[in-house]
Protein backbone atom coordinates (compact mmCIF):
# COMPACT_ATOMS: atom_id res chain seq x y z
CA UNK A 1 0.00 0.00 0.00
CA UNK A 2 1.38 3.66 -1.07
CA UNK A 3 1.36 6.20 2.26
CA UNK A 4 1.05 9.66 1.22
CA UNK A 5 3.80 11.15 2.76
CA UNK A 6 3.05 15.37 3.73
CA UNK A 7 6.24 17.60 4.11
CA UNK A 8 6.28 19.80 6.93
CA UNK A 9 9.19 22.55 6.93
CA UNK A 10 10.07 24.83 10.18
CA UNK A 11 10.93 28.06 10.60
CA UNK A 12 12.00 30.21 13.21
CA UNK A 13 9.57 33.30 14.57
CA UNK A 14 9.66 35.87 17.24
CA UNK A 15 7.36 37.46 19.30
CA UNK A 16 7.17 41.30 19.46
CA UNK A 17 5.80 43.51 21.42
CA UNK A 18 4.92 47.08 19.59
CA UNK A 19 3.99 50.17 21.62
CA UNK A 20 5.77 49.08 25.05
CA UNK A 21 5.02 51.61 27.38
CA UNK A 22 7.46 51.34 30.69
CA UNK A 23 8.74 47.91 29.14
CA UNK A 24 5.61 46.06 29.80
CA UNK A 25 2.25 45.66 27.52
CA UNK A 26 2.09 46.28 23.86
CA UNK A 27 0.78 44.92 21.23
CA UNK A 28 2.59 41.20 20.24
CA UNK A 29 3.58 40.87 16.25
CA UNK A 30 5.28 37.67 14.63
CA UNK A 31 8.25 38.82 12.87
CA UNK A 32 9.59 36.07 10.45
CA UNK A 33 13.27 37.10 9.31
CA UNK A 34 14.69 36.35 5.81
CA UNK A 35 11.80 35.32 4.50
CA UNK A 36 12.86 35.64 0.68
CA UNK A 37 11.83 32.38 -0.26
CA UNK A 38 8.37 32.05 1.51
CA UNK A 39 5.69 32.47 -1.39
CA UNK A 40 2.14 34.05 0.16
CA UNK A 41 0.43 30.93 0.79
CA UNK A 42 3.44 29.73 3.03
CA UNK A 43 3.25 33.45 4.90
CA UNK A 44 -0.54 32.87 5.33
CA UNK A 45 -0.13 29.41 7.07
CA UNK A 46 2.57 30.60 9.16
CA UNK A 47 0.38 33.63 10.20
CA UNK A 48 -2.28 31.20 10.95
CA UNK A 49 0.09 28.95 12.87
CA UNK A 50 1.25 32.02 14.90
CA UNK A 51 -2.33 33.18 15.10
CA UNK A 52 -1.54 36.95 16.12
CA UNK A 53 -3.09 39.74 15.08
CA UNK A 54 -0.75 40.46 12.64
CA UNK A 55 2.98 38.72 11.39
CA UNK A 56 5.56 40.26 9.58
CA UNK A 57 7.82 39.09 7.15
CA UNK A 58 11.10 40.76 6.47
CA UNK A 59 12.93 40.37 3.58
CA UNK A 60 15.42 42.13 0.88
CA UNK A 61 14.60 44.83 -1.22
CA UNK A 62 15.79 46.60 -4.16
CA UNK A 63 14.71 49.98 -3.67
CA UNK A 64 14.15 50.31 0.35
CA UNK A 65 15.70 49.31 3.38
CA UNK A 66 13.90 46.12 3.40
CA UNK A 67 10.58 44.32 2.18
CA UNK A 68 7.91 43.83 4.43
CA UNK A 69 4.64 41.46 3.98
CA UNK A 70 2.32 41.49 6.37
CA UNK A 71 -0.67 39.01 6.87
CA UNK A 72 -3.40 38.19 9.75
CA UNK A 73 -3.95 34.95 10.43
CA UNK A 74 -6.58 34.83 7.48
CA UNK A 75 -5.36 37.48 4.93
CA UNK A 76 -2.81 39.59 3.42
CA UNK A 77 -3.40 43.05 4.84
CA UNK A 78 -1.20 46.47 3.35
CA UNK A 79 0.70 48.13 6.47
CA UNK A 80 0.00 47.58 10.15
CA UNK A 81 1.54 49.72 12.45
CA UNK A 82 2.55 47.88 15.21
CA UNK A 83 3.95 44.69 13.69
CA UNK A 84 5.90 47.90 11.84
CA UNK A 85 7.35 49.05 15.02
CA UNK A 86 7.83 45.61 16.40
CA UNK A 87 10.15 44.84 13.52
CA UNK A 88 12.42 47.92 13.34
CA UNK A 89 12.76 47.82 17.05
CA UNK A 90 13.87 44.20 16.53
CA UNK A 91 15.95 45.05 13.59
CA UNK A 92 17.49 48.12 15.24
CA UNK A 93 18.39 45.90 18.75
CA UNK A 94 20.24 43.14 16.13
CA UNK A 95 22.52 46.36 14.20
CA UNK A 96 20.75 45.68 10.82
CA UNK A 97 19.29 48.97 10.53
CA UNK A 98 21.06 52.20 12.48
CA UNK A 99 19.89 55.05 14.10
CA UNK A 100 17.93 57.59 11.92
CA UNK A 101 15.79 57.14 8.19
CA UNK A 102 15.39 53.94 6.41
CA UNK A 103 12.16 52.65 4.55
CA UNK A 104 10.23 49.69 4.01
CA UNK A 105 8.56 48.46 0.73
CA UNK A 106 5.38 47.08 0.76
CA UNK A 107 2.28 46.04 -1.27
CA UNK A 108 0.82 49.45 -1.49
CA UNK A 109 4.32 51.04 -2.17
CA UNK A 110 7.34 52.40 0.17
CA UNK A 111 7.12 54.37 3.58
CA UNK A 112 9.66 56.09 5.30
CA UNK A 113 10.78 54.64 8.42
CA UNK A 114 12.79 56.76 11.36
CA UNK A 115 14.81 55.11 14.21
CA UNK A 116 14.89 57.45 17.48
CA UNK A 117 16.36 56.08 20.58
CA UNK A 118 15.85 52.60 19.24
CA UNK A 119 11.82 53.44 18.79
CA UNK A 120 10.55 53.19 15.66
CA UNK A 121 8.36 55.22 13.86
CA UNK A 122 6.53 54.58 10.58
CA UNK A 123 5.33 57.06 7.51
CA UNK A 124 1.48 57.47 7.01
CA UNK A 125 -0.44 59.56 4.14
CA UNK A 126 -2.05 62.71 4.39
CA UNK A 127 -5.25 62.23 5.95
CA UNK A 128 -8.46 61.65 3.92
CA UNK A 129 -11.51 62.12 5.22
CA UNK A 130 -15.78 60.57 4.56
CA UNK A 131 -18.21 61.86 6.71
CA UNK A 132 -21.45 59.79 7.20
CA UNK A 133 -23.20 61.16 4.49
CA UNK A 134 -20.63 60.02 2.77
CA UNK A 135 -21.01 56.57 3.41
CA UNK A 136 -25.02 56.01 2.44
CA UNK A 137 -23.71 55.37 -1.49
CA UNK A 138 -22.46 51.93 0.41
CA UNK A 139 -25.17 51.22 1.76
CA UNK A 140 -24.16 51.97 5.62
CA UNK A 141 -25.84 55.09 7.81
CA UNK A 142 -24.88 56.41 10.99
CA UNK A 143 -27.31 54.28 12.58
CA UNK A 144 -26.00 51.59 11.83
CA UNK A 145 -22.86 52.55 12.98
CA UNK A 146 -24.34 53.45 16.10
CA UNK A 147 -25.80 49.77 15.86
CA UNK A 148 -22.71 47.97 16.13
CA UNK A 149 -21.09 49.20 18.71
CA UNK A 150 -24.51 49.97 21.11
CA UNK A 151 -24.32 53.07 21.13
CA UNK A 152 -26.62 56.17 21.20
CA UNK A 153 -26.29 59.47 19.72
CA UNK A 154 -25.81 61.12 23.30
CA UNK A 155 -22.77 59.24 23.81
CA UNK A 156 -21.12 60.76 20.86
CA UNK A 157 -18.17 62.95 20.99
CA UNK A 158 -18.63 65.03 17.55
CA UNK A 159 -19.47 62.86 14.35
CA UNK A 160 -17.57 59.56 13.76
CA UNK A 161 -15.43 59.54 10.34
CA UNK A 162 -13.75 57.02 8.25
CA UNK A 163 -10.22 58.22 7.85
CA UNK A 164 -7.59 56.71 5.20
CA UNK A 165 -3.71 57.42 5.75
CA UNK A 166 -2.97 54.29 4.06
CA UNK A 167 -5.46 51.94 5.24
CA UNK A 168 -9.14 52.92 6.13
CA UNK A 169 -10.72 53.23 10.00
CA UNK A 170 -13.62 54.70 11.24
CA UNK A 171 -12.82 57.02 14.15
CA UNK A 172 -15.42 56.99 17.31
CA UNK A 173 -15.65 59.75 19.08
CA UNK A 174 -17.34 59.13 22.68
CA UNK A 175 -17.89 61.24 25.71
CA UNK A 176 -17.06 59.27 28.55
CA UNK A 177 -14.51 57.10 29.82
CA UNK A 178 -17.22 54.42 31.33
CA UNK A 179 -18.84 54.45 28.06
CA UNK A 180 -15.60 53.37 25.94
CA UNK A 181 -14.89 50.60 28.72
CA UNK A 182 -18.43 49.18 28.81
CA UNK A 183 -18.85 49.22 24.89
CA UNK A 184 -20.51 45.68 23.52
CA UNK A 185 -19.14 45.17 20.18
CA UNK A 186 -21.39 43.52 17.56
CA UNK A 187 -19.07 41.71 15.77
CA UNK A 188 -21.34 40.11 12.64
CA UNK A 189 -22.30 44.17 12.03
CA UNK A 190 -18.72 45.80 12.03
CA UNK A 191 -17.49 43.10 10.33
CA UNK A 192 -20.33 43.86 7.61
CA UNK A 193 -20.29 47.47 7.41
CA UNK A 194 -16.36 46.79 7.14
CA UNK A 195 -16.65 45.34 4.32
CA UNK A 196 -19.21 47.20 2.45
CA UNK A 197 -16.92 50.37 3.28
CA UNK A 198 -13.28 48.27 2.89
CA UNK A 199 -12.01 49.53 6.41
CA UNK A 200 -9.81 47.31 8.67
CA UNK A 201 -12.04 48.39 11.32
CA UNK A 202 -13.11 50.75 14.20
CA UNK A 203 -10.82 52.74 16.52
CA UNK A 204 -13.29 54.04 19.40
CA UNK A 205 -12.04 56.99 21.63
CA UNK A 206 -12.44 59.30 24.44
CA UNK A 207 -10.57 62.10 25.39
CA UNK A 208 -11.90 62.56 28.79
CA UNK A 209 -9.78 63.04 31.31
CA UNK A 210 -11.27 60.99 34.32
CA UNK A 211 -10.15 57.80 31.87
CA UNK A 212 -6.15 59.24 30.59
CA UNK A 213 -3.68 61.89 31.36
CA UNK A 214 -2.69 61.57 27.40
CA UNK A 215 -4.14 62.59 24.63
CA UNK A 216 -7.08 60.37 23.93
CA UNK A 217 -7.23 56.42 25.39
CA UNK A 218 -8.84 54.02 22.55
CA UNK A 219 -10.64 50.41 21.51
CA UNK A 220 -9.96 49.14 18.31
CA UNK A 221 -12.24 46.40 16.88
CA UNK A 222 -11.23 44.55 13.76
CA UNK A 223 -13.51 41.18 12.99
CA UNK A 224 -12.87 41.15 8.85
CA UNK A 225 -9.18 40.45 10.12
CA UNK A 226 -10.46 38.30 12.18
CA UNK A 227 -9.29 40.76 15.29
CA UNK A 228 -11.52 41.15 17.79
CA UNK A 229 -9.85 43.75 19.56
CA UNK A 230 -6.46 44.78 19.61
CA UNK A 231 -4.16 46.41 22.34
CA UNK A 232 -2.31 48.84 19.95
CA UNK A 233 -2.87 50.05 16.42
CA UNK A 234 -0.68 51.89 14.81
CA UNK A 235 -2.43 52.28 11.63
CA UNK A 236 -5.40 53.89 13.36
CA UNK A 237 -3.58 56.07 15.84
CA UNK A 238 -2.63 58.52 13.01
CA UNK A 239 -6.38 59.06 11.55
CA UNK A 240 -7.26 59.25 15.23
CA UNK A 241 -4.72 62.42 15.50
CA UNK A 242 -6.02 63.64 12.56
CA UNK A 243 -8.94 63.76 13.67
CA UNK A 244 -8.23 65.47 17.21
CA UNK A 245 -6.59 68.24 15.19
CA UNK A 246 -8.76 68.88 11.79
CA UNK A 247 -12.47 68.26 14.16
CA UNK A 248 -11.75 68.36 17.62
CA UNK A 249 -9.61 71.27 16.78
CA UNK A 250 -6.75 70.54 19.03
CA UNK A 251 -4.17 72.18 17.45
CA UNK A 252 -0.93 70.10 18.38
CA UNK A 253 1.66 68.33 16.25
CA UNK A 254 2.43 65.93 18.80
CA UNK A 255 -0.11 63.31 19.97
CA UNK A 256 0.63 60.74 22.71
CA UNK A 257 -2.67 58.07 22.50
CA UNK A 258 -3.29 54.82 24.87
CA UNK A 259 -4.88 52.00 23.84
CA UNK A 260 -5.12 47.98 25.55
CA UNK A 261 -6.27 49.59 28.95
CA UNK A 262 -9.97 47.45 28.59
CA UNK A 263 -8.76 44.46 27.05
CA UNK A 264 -9.38 41.33 29.04
CA UNK A 265 -6.43 41.12 30.41
CA UNK A 266 -5.26 44.55 29.91
CA UNK A 267 -2.23 45.33 27.72
CA UNK A 268 -1.83 49.03 28.14
CA UNK A 269 -0.05 50.95 25.31
CA UNK A 270 1.27 54.08 23.98
CA UNK A 271 1.87 55.62 20.57
CA UNK A 272 3.25 58.51 20.02
CA UNK A 273 2.07 60.37 16.21
CA UNK A 274 3.65 63.40 15.04
CA UNK A 275 2.06 65.47 12.48
CA UNK A 276 3.62 67.35 9.43
CA UNK A 277 1.42 70.52 9.49
CA UNK A 278 2.13 73.03 6.66
CA UNK A 279 -0.27 75.95 5.73
CA UNK A 280 -2.86 74.52 8.34
CA UNK A 281 -3.04 71.13 6.26
CA UNK A 282 -1.37 68.16 7.26
CA UNK A 283 1.32 66.77 4.57
CA UNK A 284 2.06 63.19 6.45
CA UNK A 285 2.48 61.78 9.52
CA UNK A 286 4.80 59.56 11.72
CA UNK A 287 3.35 57.31 13.81
CA UNK A 288 5.57 55.09 16.61
CA UNK A 289 6.65 53.38 19.95
CA UNK A 290 8.68 51.03 21.36
CA UNK A 291 9.25 47.52 21.25
CA UNK A 292 10.02 44.70 22.79
CA UNK A 293 10.88 40.83 22.13
CA UNK A 294 9.22 38.36 24.43
CA UNK A 295 9.42 34.90 22.79
CA UNK A 296 10.90 32.99 20.15
CA UNK A 297 9.80 29.75 18.88
CA UNK A 298 9.64 27.70 15.66
CA UNK A 299 6.57 27.54 13.31
CA UNK A 300 5.82 24.46 11.15
CA UNK A 301 3.98 25.21 7.52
Amino acid sequence: MNKTHITTKTISAHIVNGFVTGGIGGNPAGVVLDADELNENEMLRIAANIGLSETAFVSSSETEGVKLDFFTPNRRIAHCGHATVATFSYLAELGRVCEGDTSKETVDGPRKISIKKGAAYMEQLAPKYRLPRDWEKDDVTKADLLESLGLTESELDGSPILVNTGNSFIVVGVKEGATLSDLKPNFDLISGISEKLDLIGYYVFTTDRNATNKDAITRMFAPRYAIEEESATGMAAGPLACVLRDFLDIKKETFQIEQGQFMEPASPSLIRVELAVENGEIQNLMAGGNGKVSKSLSIDY
